[in-house]
């Protein structure tokens, strides 16, 4: 029995610790690590009579699922520390087109290898060939104090760079093992704002097909309200709310299917479900809801 009222002491200990680790670390509260710990502080709370044998196994198998949890929440922030920490600023004029994250086929038969190809060597390269010809040009200007070309260069530095940022973002939004539907605290998050996923993918897909001309659709995160939202870019440099974090962008120019789909955007658009890499998604949902700013 003193080795049981020991063990529960330990347990009670450690939850208010891994409680106190999150709210240091401002992670949002619906989170699963905090549903987990709420669910586990439910548990004990309720405990007014020892515990038998079954109800103390249950009890030590929630305990060892947050842990293996939290341990691995731990090793992501220690490999991000160590990416930051190595890391170096991209120096004006030197971006490079990123590889793709799969094979140039590996989207077919949703979206073919020809338009892959075309889409990130030609169009995506044509970005940051742009974004360093402008970060060139606006270097020499700071050194030699001429700013006669200033409008045109700030021009060509929000479209090449907004175009080199957001395919960036989409290429690892798409996964040949992609589709179904989000999870976790992203899952709760569109239930809570949009009423459910359905709701969601239905009003994304008509922001998508309706963006006028061409542009994007996108799914933000606004660190200021603190709630999810879908916006239109058409010329994506144009029609954004600046302080908010892109989560899923899809790229509705006709360059990404017209080879494929001609003018078949709705086409495109509902085979493009089928790829999308939600595990990146949640990623990036998890760390832009870290990001609080006073809300205005």
């Amino acid at each position: 029995m003193s080795s049981m009222n020991e063990y529960l002491r330990e347990v009670f200990k450690w939850n208010q610790e891994m409680r106190d680790f999150l709210e240091s670390e401002n992670i949002d509260g619906n989170n699963e690590l905090w549903q987990k710990l709420n669910s586990l502080t439910n548990v004990m709370d309720r405990m007014d009579q020892p515990l038998n044998t079954d109800e103390l196994g249950s009890l030590s198998e929630k305990v060892e699922e947050i842990h293996e949890e939290m341990e691995a929440y731990f090793n992501e922030r220690l490999q991000l520390g160590a990416i930051y920490a190595n890391e170096t600023s991209v120096p004006a004029g030197k971006h490079v087109l990123p590889p793709l994250p799969y094979g140039y086929n590996a989207l077919e038969p949703y979206i073919s290898e020809e338009i892959m190809r075309l889409h990130h060597d030609k169009h995506h390269k044509a970005y940051v060939d742009g974004l360093n010809k402008a970060e060139d040009a606006l270097e020499r200007a700071r050194a030699t104090g001429d700013f006669s070309l200033v409008k045109h260069w700030s021009r060509e530095l929000a479209f090449h760079g907004s175009g080199h940022y957001l395919h960036t973002i989409f290429w690892n939004n798409m996964s040949p093992e992609g589709g179904g539907k989000p999870s976790g605290a992203l899952l709760a998050q569109i239930k809570k704002y949009f009423g459910s996923y359905e709701q969601f993918k239905k009003h994304f897909t008509e922001a998508a097909k309706e963006v006028e001309g061409v542009g994007w659709a996108i799914l933000v995160w606004s660190p200021r309200s603190r709630h999810l939202e879908i916006l239109q870019s058409e010329r994506h440099q144009l029609l954004t709310q600046w302080d908010t974090i892109p989560l899923l962008v899809l790229d509705v120019w006709e360059h990404a299917y017209y080879l494929q789909y001609q003018n078949k955007r709705a086409d495109y658009i509902d085979n493009w479900w089928k790829i999308v890499n939600w595990k990146d998604v949640e990623t990036r949902f998890q760390h832009a809801g870290e990001l609080k700013w006073k809300p205005v």
